[in-house]
């Protein structure tokens, strides 16, 4: 298959708590309108292998999970990801949506893990085929207010599904701040790429920054 024909891979990074699952879904929803074949999916748990890593990874029941076990599971969710999902939607010329990716990795476990960058990208260079998004959105955010907004909707959600997904909500703030410090590096270096949003704006304001970006980068031409 040609590179032409070739769908578009687009990622959301940020805190949990920042809306990208909110943005994504407009982002979805608008590409659709334009007649374009869009999938959305998430990390961890993409995939049938992903949910149950997700549900170890996320839980905060999990204890005792060392720094680098945690960038193992990771890892073992993503490369079965792109494997299985990621890769034949973009030989079928889908666009895929991801709710996180290996910024991620590096972000939480490279600088809130305080592991580095550079294991992080040599893993993702070794098992994931070294696949970079043709865009990622961060989602810049407040600290404290994103995490407190994923604590209270991750407590609200386990309420009704037993699914409880605050492990990384209860690391102290320094955690989170060293987080965002990552993903700001990563827009830094790789500024073709990555494009800050600031998700602190109305919803429909981020929609609309995030869709010009979208715009100029895929159809102005």
């Amino acid at each position: 298959m040609s590179s032409k024909s070739r769908g578009k891979f687009i990622t959301f990074e940020g805190l949990d708590g920042a809306g990208k699952s909110t943005q994504l879904k407009k982002l979805a929803a608008w590409l659709r309108k334009k007649g374009i074949d869009v999938i959305t999916t998430r990390e961890p748990g993409g995939t049938a292998l992903g949910s149950r890593l997700r549900a170890v990874v996320l839980n905060s029941r999990t204890s005792g999970l060392s720094a680098r076990a945690e960038l193992a599971l990771m890892f073992a969710d993503r490369a079965q990801h792109i494997d299985e999902k990621i890769l034949p939607a973009l030989a079928r010329g889908q666009w895929v949506l991801c709710d996180r990716f290996s910024d991620s990795s590096e972000a939480y476990q490279g600088g809130g893990r305080e592991l580095g960058s550079q294991a992080v990208l040599e893993l993702h260079r070794i098992l994931c085929h070294n696949l970079k998004p043709d865009l990622t959105i961060l989602m810049f955010s407040d600290v404290a207010a994103s995490v407190a907004r994923a604590h209270r909707r991750n407590t609200a959600k386990s309420k009704h599904s037993k699914k409880d997904e605050n492990r990384f909500e209860k690391e102290k703030e320094a955690f989170h701040h060293r987080v965002m410090d990552a993903f700001l590096a990563i827009v830094k270096r790789e500024p073709q790429r990555v494009v800050k949003v600031d998700a602190r704006q109305a919803i429909p304001k981020v929609h609309q920054e995030i869709a010009k970006t979208v715009e100029e980068r895929f159809f102005s031409h």
